[in-house]
Protein backbone atom coordinates (compact mmCIF):
# COMPACT_ATOMS: atom_id res chain seq x y z
CA UNK A 1 0.00 0.00 0.00
CA UNK A 2 1.33 3.41 -0.97
CA UNK A 3 1.23 6.58 1.06
CA UNK A 4 -1.13 9.52 0.72
CA UNK A 5 -1.83 10.96 -2.70
CA UNK A 6 -3.21 14.32 -3.75
CA UNK A 7 -6.72 12.98 -4.25
CA UNK A 8 -6.81 11.89 -0.60
CA UNK A 9 -5.36 15.02 1.02
CA UNK A 10 -6.90 17.62 -1.31
CA UNK A 11 -5.37 20.26 -3.57
CA UNK A 12 -5.05 22.79 -0.73
CA UNK A 13 -2.49 20.49 0.92
CA UNK A 14 -0.41 19.96 -2.22
CA UNK A 15 2.62 21.87 -0.94
CA UNK A 16 2.54 20.04 2.38
CA UNK A 17 2.36 16.67 0.62
CA UNK A 18 5.30 17.63 -1.58
CA UNK A 19 7.41 18.98 1.29
CA UNK A 20 6.65 16.37 3.97
CA UNK A 21 6.11 13.37 1.70
CA UNK A 22 3.45 10.68 1.55
CA UNK A 23 4.10 8.76 4.77
CA UNK A 24 1.10 9.40 7.06
CA UNK A 25 3.12 10.06 10.23
CA UNK A 26 5.30 12.58 8.44
CA UNK A 27 2.42 14.30 6.66
CA UNK A 28 0.17 14.42 9.74
CA UNK A 29 2.84 15.47 12.26
CA UNK A 30 1.85 18.43 14.43
CA UNK A 31 4.94 20.45 13.54
CA UNK A 32 7.67 20.63 10.92
CA UNK A 33 10.19 19.57 13.56
CA UNK A 34 8.13 16.48 14.43
CA UNK A 35 7.79 15.59 10.75
CA UNK A 36 11.56 15.83 10.18
CA UNK A 37 12.26 13.86 13.35
CA UNK A 38 10.04 11.04 12.09
CA UNK A 39 11.80 11.08 8.71
CA UNK A 40 15.25 10.85 10.30
CA UNK A 41 14.13 8.02 12.58
CA UNK A 42 12.63 6.17 9.62
CA UNK A 43 15.87 6.49 7.62
CA UNK A 44 17.95 5.25 10.57
CA UNK A 45 15.64 2.31 11.31
CA UNK A 46 15.46 1.35 7.65
CA UNK A 47 19.25 1.34 7.27
CA UNK A 48 20.07 -0.37 10.57
CA UNK A 49 17.32 -2.98 10.61
CA UNK A 50 14.97 -3.22 7.62
CA UNK A 51 17.50 -3.22 4.80
CA UNK A 52 19.28 -6.27 6.26
CA UNK A 53 16.19 -8.30 5.48
CA UNK A 54 17.02 -7.74 1.81
CA UNK A 55 20.44 -9.37 2.22
CA UNK A 56 22.56 -6.22 2.45
CA UNK A 57 25.47 -6.68 4.87
CA UNK A 58 27.16 -3.31 4.33
CA UNK A 59 27.55 -1.06 7.39
CA UNK A 60 24.62 1.37 7.90
CA UNK A 61 27.02 4.32 7.64
CA UNK A 62 28.10 3.24 4.15
CA UNK A 63 24.50 2.67 3.08
CA UNK A 64 23.49 6.10 4.36
CA UNK A 65 26.28 7.66 2.29
CA UNK A 66 24.96 5.80 -0.76
CA UNK A 67 21.37 6.89 -0.13
CA UNK A 68 22.45 10.51 0.43
CA UNK A 69 24.51 10.39 -2.75
CA UNK A 70 21.53 8.98 -4.66
CA UNK A 71 19.41 11.83 -3.30
CA UNK A 72 21.81 14.23 -5.00
CA UNK A 73 21.35 12.21 -8.20
CA UNK A 74 17.56 12.54 -7.92
CA UNK A 75 16.15 13.18 -11.39
CA UNK A 76 19.42 12.37 -13.17
CA UNK A 77 20.53 9.62 -15.53
CA UNK A 78 22.09 6.66 -13.74
CA UNK A 79 25.88 6.56 -14.03
CA UNK A 80 27.22 3.59 -12.05
CA UNK A 81 30.93 4.29 -12.67
CA UNK A 82 30.71 7.91 -11.56
CA UNK A 83 28.80 7.09 -8.39
CA UNK A 84 31.02 4.10 -7.57
CA UNK A 85 34.11 6.29 -7.92
CA UNK A 86 32.68 8.84 -5.50
CA UNK A 87 31.87 6.13 -2.94
CA UNK A 88 35.01 4.04 -3.39
CA UNK A 89 32.95 0.96 -4.27
CA UNK A 90 32.78 -1.26 -7.34
CA UNK A 91 30.08 -0.35 -9.84
CA UNK A 92 28.55 -3.83 -9.47
CA UNK A 93 28.18 -3.34 -5.69
CA UNK A 94 26.60 0.07 -6.14
CA UNK A 95 24.20 -1.29 -8.77
CA UNK A 96 23.23 -4.17 -6.48
CA UNK A 97 22.47 -1.75 -3.65
CA UNK A 98 20.54 0.48 -6.03
CA UNK A 99 18.38 -2.48 -7.04
CA UNK A 100 17.79 -3.40 -3.40
CA UNK A 101 16.66 0.14 -2.52
CA UNK A 102 14.43 0.06 -5.61
CA UNK A 103 12.93 -3.26 -4.57
CA UNK A 104 12.29 -1.82 -1.11
CA UNK A 105 10.29 0.98 -2.82
CA UNK A 106 12.67 3.68 -1.57
CA UNK A 107 13.93 4.50 -5.06
CA UNK A 108 12.43 4.51 -8.52
CA UNK A 109 14.37 3.58 -11.63
CA UNK A 110 12.34 5.15 -14.43
CA UNK A 111 13.25 3.24 -17.56
CA UNK A 112 14.13 4.94 -20.86
CA UNK A 113 12.10 4.60 -24.04
CA UNK A 114 14.06 4.23 -27.25
CA UNK A 115 13.16 3.38 -30.81
CA UNK A 116 14.59 3.73 -34.30
CA UNK A 117 14.56 7.51 -34.81
CA UNK A 118 17.98 7.96 -36.35
CA UNK A 119 19.16 9.67 -33.16
CA UNK A 120 21.38 8.55 -30.30
CA UNK A 121 19.06 8.00 -27.36
CA UNK A 122 19.72 7.54 -23.66
CA UNK A 123 19.42 3.91 -22.56
CA UNK A 124 20.10 4.18 -18.81
CA UNK A 125 17.34 4.76 -16.23
CA UNK A 126 16.62 7.93 -14.31
CA UNK A 127 16.89 7.73 -10.53
CA UNK A 128 14.34 9.19 -8.09
CA UNK A 129 13.86 9.02 -4.34
CA UNK A 130 10.20 8.02 -4.37
CA UNK A 131 9.14 9.96 -1.26
CA UNK A 132 9.99 13.66 -1.48
CA UNK A 133 9.85 14.07 2.29
CA UNK A 134 12.69 11.56 2.63
CA UNK A 135 14.46 13.23 -0.30
CA UNK A 136 14.43 16.59 1.50
CA UNK A 137 15.65 14.95 4.72
CA UNK A 138 18.50 13.18 2.90
CA UNK A 139 19.48 16.45 1.21
CA UNK A 140 19.44 18.23 4.58
CA UNK A 141 16.97 20.90 3.43
CA UNK A 142 15.64 22.40 6.70
CA UNK A 143 12.42 24.06 5.53
CA UNK A 144 10.25 24.75 2.50
CA UNK A 145 11.62 28.31 2.07
CA UNK A 146 15.11 26.79 1.87
CA UNK A 147 13.88 24.28 -0.71
CA UNK A 148 12.72 27.15 -2.91
CA UNK A 149 16.34 28.27 -3.21
CA UNK A 150 17.87 24.81 -3.44
CA UNK A 151 19.53 23.50 -6.64
CA UNK A 152 17.30 20.40 -6.47
CA UNK A 153 14.02 22.37 -6.38
CA UNK A 154 13.06 21.55 -9.98
CA UNK A 155 14.12 17.90 -9.66
CA UNK A 156 12.14 17.54 -6.44
CA UNK A 157 9.01 18.90 -8.13
CA UNK A 158 9.60 16.59 -11.11
CA UNK A 159 9.84 13.52 -8.89
CA UNK A 160 6.74 14.54 -6.95
CA UNK A 161 4.73 14.99 -10.15
CA UNK A 162 5.91 11.70 -11.64
CA UNK A 163 5.13 9.74 -8.47
CA UNK A 164 1.65 11.28 -8.24
CA UNK A 165 0.87 10.44 -11.86
CA UNK A 166 2.13 6.87 -11.62
CA UNK A 167 0.06 6.32 -8.47
CA UNK A 168 -2.94 7.28 -10.62
CA UNK A 169 -2.31 5.59 -13.96
CA UNK A 170 0.09 2.79 -13.05
CA UNK A 171 3.73 2.09 -13.86
CA UNK A 172 3.47 -0.55 -16.56
CA UNK A 173 3.53 1.75 -19.61
CA UNK A 174 5.55 4.67 -18.26
CA UNK A 175 9.00 5.77 -19.41
CA UNK A 176 11.16 8.84 -19.87
CA UNK A 177 12.82 9.73 -23.15
CA UNK A 178 16.04 11.58 -23.89
CA UNK A 179 18.56 11.97 -26.71
CA UNK A 180 22.30 12.47 -26.45
CA UNK A 181 21.83 15.89 -28.06
CA UNK A 182 19.70 17.14 -25.16
CA UNK A 183 16.05 16.64 -26.13
CA UNK A 184 14.12 15.10 -23.26
CA UNK A 185 10.65 14.20 -22.02
CA UNK A 186 10.07 13.69 -18.29
CA UNK A 187 7.32 11.10 -18.70
CA UNK A 188 6.05 9.14 -21.70
CA UNK A 189 2.76 7.29 -21.17
CA UNK A 190 1.02 4.75 -23.39
CA UNK A 191 -2.75 4.50 -23.04
CA UNK A 192 -5.00 2.65 -25.47
CA UNK A 193 -2.25 2.59 -28.08
CA UNK A 194 -1.84 6.38 -27.88
CA UNK A 195 1.19 8.29 -26.60
CA UNK A 196 0.99 11.15 -24.10
CA UNK A 197 3.82 13.22 -22.73
CA UNK A 198 4.23 14.97 -19.39
CA UNK A 199 6.72 17.67 -18.46
CA UNK A 200 7.09 18.93 -14.88
CA UNK A 201 8.09 22.59 -14.70
CA UNK A 202 8.49 24.57 -11.50
CA UNK A 203 7.64 27.89 -13.10
CA UNK A 204 4.90 30.51 -12.79
CA UNK A 205 4.01 30.44 -16.48
CA UNK A 206 5.82 27.71 -18.45
CA UNK A 207 5.78 27.84 -22.21
CA UNK A 208 6.74 25.46 -25.02
CA UNK A 209 10.44 24.68 -25.34
CA UNK A 210 12.41 23.36 -28.29
CA UNK A 211 12.81 20.06 -26.44
CA UNK A 212 9.02 19.73 -26.10
CA UNK A 213 8.48 20.30 -29.81
CA UNK A 214 11.10 17.66 -30.65
CA UNK A 215 9.38 15.17 -28.35
CA UNK A 216 5.96 15.97 -29.85
CA UNK A 217 7.20 15.32 -33.38
CA UNK A 218 9.70 12.50 -32.88
CA UNK A 219 7.50 10.47 -30.54
CA UNK A 220 4.19 11.26 -32.23
CA UNK A 221 2.50 12.41 -29.02
CA UNK A 222 -1.27 12.84 -29.04
CA UNK A 223 -0.93 15.54 -26.37
CA UNK A 224 1.72 17.01 -24.07
CA UNK A 225 0.81 18.15 -20.56
CA UNK A 226 3.03 20.60 -18.69
CA UNK A 227 2.44 20.31 -14.94
CA UNK A 228 3.31 23.40 -12.91
CA UNK A 229 2.66 24.61 -9.32
CA UNK A 230 0.03 27.19 -10.36
CA UNK A 231 -3.75 26.98 -10.30
CA UNK A 232 -4.83 27.92 -13.85
CA UNK A 233 -5.20 25.63 -16.86
CA UNK A 234 -4.42 26.99 -20.31
CA UNK A 235 -3.42 25.79 -23.77
CA UNK A 236 -0.18 27.31 -25.03
CA UNK A 237 -0.48 25.84 -28.51
CA UNK A 238 -2.10 22.92 -30.27
CA UNK A 239 -1.47 19.65 -28.39
CA UNK A 240 0.21 21.39 -25.43
CA UNK A 241 -1.67 22.21 -22.21
CA UNK A 242 -0.30 23.73 -19.01
CA UNK A 243 -2.18 22.63 -15.90
CA UNK A 244 -1.87 22.13 -12.12
CA UNK A 245 -1.02 18.71 -10.75
CA UNK A 246 -4.49 18.08 -9.33
CA UNK A 247 -5.93 18.23 -12.88
CA UNK A 248 -3.63 15.72 -14.55
CA UNK A 249 -5.33 12.58 -13.25
CA UNK A 250 -8.68 13.51 -14.79
CA UNK A 251 -7.13 14.56 -18.09
CA UNK A 252 -5.17 11.37 -18.53
CA UNK A 253 -8.08 9.10 -17.59
CA UNK A 254 -10.48 10.92 -19.91
CA UNK A 255 -8.05 10.88 -22.83
CA UNK A 256 -7.11 7.23 -22.38
CA UNK A 257 -10.80 6.31 -22.47
CA UNK A 258 -11.30 8.43 -25.58
CA UNK A 259 -8.32 6.72 -27.23
CA UNK A 260 -9.88 3.31 -26.72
Amino acid sequence: MGGFDLLEVGAKHRRRLWWRGRFPRSFLARSEASSRSWQENFIQTFLERDVRQFGVQSPPVALRRLWMMLAHYHGQIWNASELAGSLGESHTTVKRHLDILTGALMLRQLQPWHENLGKRQVKSPKIYVRDTGLLHALLGVPSFPFLQGHPKLGASWEGFVIEEILMSVGERNAYFWATQSGAELDLLLFAGGVRYGVEAKYSDAPGVTKSMRIALDDLGLRHLFVVYPGSETYEVEKRVTVLPLEQIRKRLVVRSRTAT
